[in-house]
């Protein structure tokens, strides 16, 4: 094609404008690899364990795990709640929780030298009135003819034993002092498997008021506890807990986050690790009930020996059941006590009680939790196995008190 001067084309014009465009994209695309490769840095920082990372994480919110980020807002928000609920606890009752020293007169011959008194013993309790009225552990106090309580403010007083539970690992003392902080009492049948629950206790009758914290793993349990001095305890419907229990916390209170005491704590297993247990607190209030209507604890009673029957013991002696009460001891001598309200009901030796009323006697809940549930006069039925054959027996429940 022929072109006249005027539809040519000047070079160097076209060449002119090429050159901005071409300068145009190459900043373009310098500004897209910046950006592209300040956005991997910035990334990189992010999921960094430095500290710098960290802070910066915490500060937007924000957490990574595996390269996935997460809000940890929530979190963090449910572990300070927690935390701050556990110190508050730990304050509001803290003042209330007493160590407990106990001291025997008897002494013991040991040789080379000669007779010396019986080391003392140390516990825990709790204040439950103002005017001095302290729970804790029987054991904690029986073998003792002295008692020394000392408050967390490190004011020592003279204990004076009030009362014992007769069928329980449960006590009562007596401080003269007035207007002293009270632990509040909670309700121990709320109480859910899984639940966090916190000790306070005078750990290794040393650490006073040492808490610790751990959660309810069980409930229903049964334990037979001995205190060193050949005193074995049968106790039932306990709480298990992996709250750490060292010696010297017997007797001390178990709580909610709330602050409320739903136990005492009472034992620990020996061969195992974080398995303790703990005395729910509604046994402690009918306790309190009948100290404050007879002053002394007055508990409902039968007046019988027994084997409580599992499957291993009903396989071994061939018997008809595998759970219930066997009226058997294991010295010869009769099970049944004399002048007793299972005498009067004409219970004899051999025989085996499945029920109270309706409730069955099982391991879990023994003769004796279910005796419990009544007070001294009620009259109940029993159904017992005699030879094989079911019968049923009309009994009124005695009173037995210390």
């Amino acid at each position: 094609m022929d072109l006249n001067s005027t539809q040519r084309i000047k070079p160097w014009k076209t060449l002119g404008k090429d050159k901005a465009k071409l300068w145009k994209f190459v900043v373009g695309v310098l500004l897209v690899i910046v950006v592209a490769f300040m956005g991997s840095l910035w990334t990189l920082y992010m999921l960094s364990g430095t500290a710098g990372g960290a802070k910066l994480r915490d500060k937007l919110g924000i957490n990574s795990v595996n390269g996935i980020n997460i809000q940890s807002t929530r979190t963090d928000k449910i572990i300070v709640e927690e935390s701050s609920a556990i110190i508050d606890a730990s304050k509001k009752v803290g003042q209330a929780v007493v160590s407990i020293t106990s001291t025997s007169n008897a002494t013991r011959n040991v040789f080379g030298f000669g007779q010396i008194k019986a080391p003392q013993t140390s516990g825990t309790g709790f204040i439950i009135t103002s005017d001095g009225l302290i729970a804790t552990n029987k054991h904690v106090i029986s073998s003792g003819d002295t008692f020394t309580v000392t408050t967390a403010e490190g004011k020592t007083f003279d204990g004076k034993l009030v009362a014992k539970d007769p069928t329980n690992d449960l006590a009562l003392l007596k401080i003269e002092a007035r207007g002293l902080p009270v632990v509040e009492i909670g309700d121990s049948d709320k109480v859910e498997v899984g639940q966090w629950v916190i000790a306070i206790g005078n750990a290794l009758g040393e650490l006073q008021n040492t808490v610790t914290v751990g959660v309810i793993s069980a409930k229903e349990r049964v334990a037979q506890p001995s205190d060193g001095a050949g005193n074995v305890e049968n106790l039932a419907g306990l709480f298990q807990t992996d709250t750490a229990i060292n010696p010297g916390n017997s007797g001390g209170p178990l709580l909610t986050l709330a602050g409320q005491v739903i136990g005492i704590n009472t034992a620990v297993a020996g061969n195992a690790q974080n398995i303790g247990f703990a005395i729910p607190i509604m046994d402690l209030k009918k306790d309190l009930e009948s100290y404050n209507k007879n002053g002394k604890i007055i508990q409902p009673y039968i007046g019988v020996g027994h084997q409580p029957i599992t499957k291993v013991i009903a396989k071994n002696y061939s018997l008809p059941v595998e759970e219930g009460a066997w009226l058997v001891t294991g010295d010869g001598t009769s099970a049944i006590a004399a002048n007793s309200p299972a005498s009067t009901a004409g219970l004899k030796d051999n025989d085996i009680i499945t029920k109270i009323n309706s409730d069955k006697v099982t391991e879990i809940t023994p003769l004796a939790r279910l005796v419990r549930k009544y007070s001294p006069g009620d009259t109940v039925t029993l159904t017992v196995l005699r030879d094989k054959t079911e019968i049923t027996v009309k009994l009124t429940l005695g009173s037995l008190g210390q």
